[in-house]
């Protein structure tokens, strides 16, 4: 295969990819697609997809998977803008909250998959979002001293509550946002907090 022709089925890959995303939304589940709508958004003919995809249930896995990917992309570089002085909560939830007002399909498409029928996107975001949560771990064990397992609960307990107003934040008004973003900044506090409190009567 010459390059060109790699660097096209790519090309034509992200289309699909992107035309699945755009058919998301408030009133479409991913179930309520077909393979001919997404095949249609992306200008493409139906049989070009299966040159991609199996079937949509491949495509959706994709699609949870890229959602994942780049949450904990957004997440990494907001990270890697926080100095010593740095709020790290703050600049994390504001990072997450703007990107989810902005980007409202990709959330779309893991909170409802999430509690879905199919067990295999179950699974997929289940997966992605231990993937937030050791990655997270990871940070706050490095940052806090933290023992492995101590870092785990405080993540798991920081994501839940983020994933939950980022579910919230959907089609929510400017000042609403504002409003949940303080609010899971807040809760977070506590959690932070609470942990350092309680590791050290532990100690």
């Amino acid at each position: 295969m010459t390059v060109n022709r790699t660097l096209q089925k790519e090309k034509t890959r992200r289309l699909i990819i992107g035309a699945a995303f755009q058919l998301l939304g408030q009133d479409r589940d991913y179930s309520s697609i077909s393979l001919r709508e997404v095949s249609r958004e992306a200008g493409l003919a139906a049989n070009s997809f299966y040159r991609h995809f199996e079937d949509m249930e491949e495509l959706g896995l994709t699609l949870v998977d890229e959602s994942g990917v780049a949450l904990r992309q957004l997440m990494r570089k907001a990270r890697q803008r926080i100095s010593e002085q740095s709020d790290v909560i703050r600049i994390s939830v504001e990072t997450f909250m703007q990107y989810i007002y902005k980007n409202p399909n990709l959330f779309y498409l893991l909170l409802r998959v999430r509690t879905g029928a199919s067990l295999a996107f179950r699974k997929a975001v289940s997966r992605e979002l231990q993937y937030c949560i050791t990655e997270l771990a990871d940070y706050i064990q490095q940052t806090q001293g933290y023992a492995a397992v101590d870092a785990k609960i405080q993540a798991e307990a920081m994501v839940i509550v983020v994933f939950n107003a980022g579910a919230e934040a959907l089609d929510c008004k400017p000042v609403e946002l504002k409003r949940l973003t303080e609010k899971a900044i807040t809760q977070l506090r506590f959690i932070a907090r609470g942990a350092d409190q309680f590791l050290k009567v532990q100690r």
